[in-house]
């Protein structure tokens, strides 16, 4: 039994039992290759084909949608550049300003290439405007590409409104919905979603597994060549341990979801209440209407969130000062800069994500720390 309190399931989750216990065939019996017209690669392929299934239910989508891919960031990828190949002649793709590094590179990227990537604002939450998007909306436009949920202070993106004015405009929506996945509902039909990604690592799958969701009608071009796999759309050898693993996490935390994320929820306000009570000028990150349920971002003035993380893990309590990807940045969250947040406040910043293994007792202790932390770090920059 581990003896730390692990506070940091938005960076990566652990595997259920149920999920390794799922994939353990096909790492030691059902080896063959998917492919392949033997029995081994029926065996195979069979199994990749029920967890195609099991994940297409969770997002109302047709199983010939889904295509496996190696994670979070080669599904944000391929979303962006597979668009941008397919369709020369639009330029103009719309994003915001807190994105993760995967969606925010590959269209950096395309902007050196002569397209026009426009970033519209978020509020003092992180949220934009929908409305506001549908304004930008142009014949030449591409591509919007807002995320779900942000992997740093949890808020929630009006994705369903933005989906139906981009079907309206016959402009392509893509959505990074690598931390609402298991935590958010999510309807790829009612909400509109043209491509969609996910990783498994995130919702208590194995890691180098994911998700592209990509609308039957929608033209993508493929970047990484080499098979015919994945009816074209991703080549490579399938890992199919690991599409077995995502497919029953999948499964599991969808099912559960409801139970769940009100369980989170009150433990999530429980912690933040208890820490303000306690200690002066800590200041919630984020939206308090549209939050991902287990989300808790903290900004502590007169603090360092890199000191607070070392006095965190000293009493074995494993948390972040923000993206995981980021970790060692001396720059403050993008995130948070484009939310208006001073540079101070933000150098002060903490992200503490609860889990399944998460309880009570877990946040009575990870409260007492944090407060206590926060008076002694206080205490020294005083001296």
């Amino acid at each position: 039994m581990n003896s730390f309190i692990y506070l940091d399931h938005a960076a990566t989750t652990p595997v259920l039992p149920e999920v390794l216990t799922a994939m353990t065939p096909y790492l030691t019996e059902s080896y063959g290759n998917p492919s392949a017209l033997h029995q081994a690669g029926q065996a195979a392929r069979s199994a990749v084909e029920y967890a195609r299934l099991s994940v297409a239910r969770t997002l109302n989508a047709d199983p010939s949608e889904i295509v496996f891919t190696s994670g979070g960031t080669e599904s944000d990828n391929a979303a962006i550049f597979g668009a941008a190949l397919a369709h020369p002649d639009k330029r103009h793709l719309i994003t915001s300003p807190v994105e993760h590094h995967a969606v925010s590179e590959p269209l950096h990227t395309l902007e050196k290439q002569g397209y026009e990537i426009e970033i519209v604002p978020v509020d003092r939450y992180g949220r934009v405007d929908a409305d506001y998007v549908g304004s930008r909306l142009r014949p030449d436009t591409l591509l919007v590409s807002i995320m779900y949920a942000n992997n740093e202070v949890g808020t929630i993106q009006p994705v369903s409104e933005i989906g139906a004015l981009c079907r309206a405009a016959g402009v392509l929506f893509h959505t990074d919905a690598v931390q609402a996945f298991g935590k958010l509902p999510i309807n790829v039909v009612a909400q509109n979603i043209d491509m969609l990604s996910i990783s498994a690592h995130k919702f208590y799958g194995p890691k180098g597994i994911g998700v592209l969701y990509v609308r039957q009608g929608v033209t993508i071009h493929r970047y990484q060549q080499g098979g015919e796999q994945e009816r074209g759309r991703r080549a490579g050898t399938l890992n199919v341990p690991g599409i077995v693993g995502l497919g029953k996490a999948a499964t599991l935390v969808c099912n559960e979801m409801p139970v769940e994320t009100e369980r989170l929820g009150k433990l999530s306000s429980y912690l933040i209440e208890r820490v303000q009570n306690d200690c002066a000028d800590v200041y919630l990150m984020g939206s308090t209407t549209h939050r991902v349920p287990g989300n808790v971002h903290f900004c502590v003035r007169g603090v360092e969130g890199e000191s607070l993380l070392l006095a965190l893990d000293a009493k074995s309590i494993c948390a972040s000062a923000g993206a995981a990807c980021s970790a060692g940045s001396v720059e403050p969250s993008h995130v948070l800069s484009a939310m208006g947040v001073d540079r101070e406040l933000a150098r002060g910043a903490l992200r503490i994500s609860l889990g399944r293994a998460t309880d009570q007792a877990a946040i009575e202790k990870a409260a007492a720390v944090l407060t206590q932390s926060i008076r002694d770090l206080r205490a020294l920059s005083m001296a």
